[in-house]
């Protein structure tokens, strides 16, 4: 008989510890003195975007987009893991 992992596991990464590592990942980054202004380049575009439409947005706005785009990341590879763990079980 195969094991499983239950869909618990996959929901507590993807609510809980792909946001963490997103944030990780960004903290490390600075620490090893990467300049914030290419850290931050999604949250700078995005930020940018809306200007040009108008629309006057906060630096939390590029924040939380950068962060966004980390976790988005993480929950890619996330998925694409759960996927080949599912068809080695098949196997």
């Amino acid at each position: 008989m195969k094991s499983r992992g239950h869909p618990a596991f996959f929901l507590l990464f993807v609510l809980v510890v792909a946001p963490i590592g997103a944030a990780v990942v960004i903290a490390v980054l600075l620490l090893f003195g990467v300049p914030p202004h290419t850290v931050f380049a999604p949250g700078h575009a995005a930020k940018a975007l809306l200007e040009a439409r108008g629309v006057h947005a906060p630096n939390a706005v590029g924040v939380l987009t950068t962060v966004g785009l980390w976790w988005l990341g993480f929950l890619v590879l996330g998925v694409l893991w759960e996927r080949r763990q599912r068809r080695a079980a098949r196997s």
